[in-house]
C-alpha cells in the first residue's frame, strides 16, 4: 500500500522507522542533499566548499539566510558559532549560506558585532551570488533573489534528514537544532528506537511498535 510517495511496510519487516523519498522529490527529506561547490570566507581567507566531501565522515547542519549586513541574520549566525564546539563534538560541521559574494562575506566577518558585524566565525560562509543552491534546496524566493531562512540537517550518508524553513523575519533556534541533532543520531544508533515529543539525551525513547510503545507510555 502506498501514500504519496511513501510504502507502508508490515511491522514485521520494518528494519527502522525512517522514511526514503522518492529520488524525483528533491531535496525532500529521506533524499540525497543536492550537491555543490562553492567560495566561502572562513579564517578570514576564502577558501572552496564542496558538500559531497563531508560524505562518511560527518554530519552537516546547512543553514540559508536572506543577506549579509541584515538585522536578524547575524544573531542567528554569531549564535551558531558561539555553539560551534558543541557541534563539533558530535562530529557535525556548520555552513552558512546566502546570495552574497565572498568580499561581502569578508566585510562583514571584519566588521565588529557591537557594530552589526560578525567578527570572526569558527565556520564558513559560502557565497550562493548565482543562486543555484538556493534553489536546489527550495528557499530561493525568485522575485527577490534571496533565500528563506531554511535549515537542513543532513547525515553522514549525505541525506537530508531533517528541514525547517521561516519566513524571513522568523529566527531559528541553535536550542533546537542541537536537540534535534542529537535525536537523529540516536535514532541512527538504534534503529529499532524512536524519540518522542521534546526527546533530549538521557530521557526515555519509544518502540514503534504498538505493544512495546505502551511501556513508554505507561511511564509518563
Amino acid at each position: 500500500m502506498s501514500i504519496g510517495s511513501l510504502t507502508c511496510i508490515p511491522s514485521s519487516s520494518r528494519r527502522s522507522f525512517a522514511v526514503k523519498a522518492q529520488a524525483d522529490d528533491l531535496p525532500l527529506v529521506g533524499n540525497k542533499a543536492p550537491d555543490f561547490e562553492a567560495e566561502a570566507v572562513f579564517d578570514q581567507e576564502f577558501i572552496k566548499v564542496k558538500l559531497s566531501e563531508y560524505i562518511g565522515k560527518k554530519y552537516v547542519i546547512l543553514f540559508f539566510y536572506p543577506l549579509d549586513f541584515t538585522f536578524v541574520c547575524p544573531t542567528e549566525i554569531t549564535a551558531f558559532s558561539d555553539r560551534y564546539e558543541e557541534f563539533e563534538k558530535l562530529n557535525t560541521e556548520v555552513l552558512g549560506v546566502s546570495v552574497d559574494s565572498v568580499f561581502s562575506h569578508l566585510a562583514w566577518v571584519q566588521t565588529e558585532r557591537k557594530s552589526g558585524g560578525l567578527g570572526d566565525l569558527n565556520y564558513p560562509l559560502v557565497s550562493d551570488i548565482t543562486k543555484s543552491i538556493s534553489k536546489s534546496f527550495g528557499v530561493l524566493i525568485p522575485d527577490q533573489g534571496i533565500a528563506l531562512r531554511g535549515l537542513f540537517i543532513i547525515d553522514k550518508e549525505g541525506v537530508i534528514q531533517h528541514s525547517t524553513i521561516n519566513n524571513l523575519g522568523i529566527g531559528r533556534s541553535v536550542d533546537e537544532t542541537m536537540r534535534t541533532l542529537q535525536a537523529l543520531q540516536y535514532v541512527q544508533e538504534n534503529p529499532d528506537e524512536v524519540c518522542p515529543a521534546g526527546w533530549k539525551p538521557g530521557e526515555k525513547s519509544m518502540k514503534p511498535d504498538p505493544k512495546l510503545s505502551k511501556e513508554y507510555f505507561s511511564a509518563i
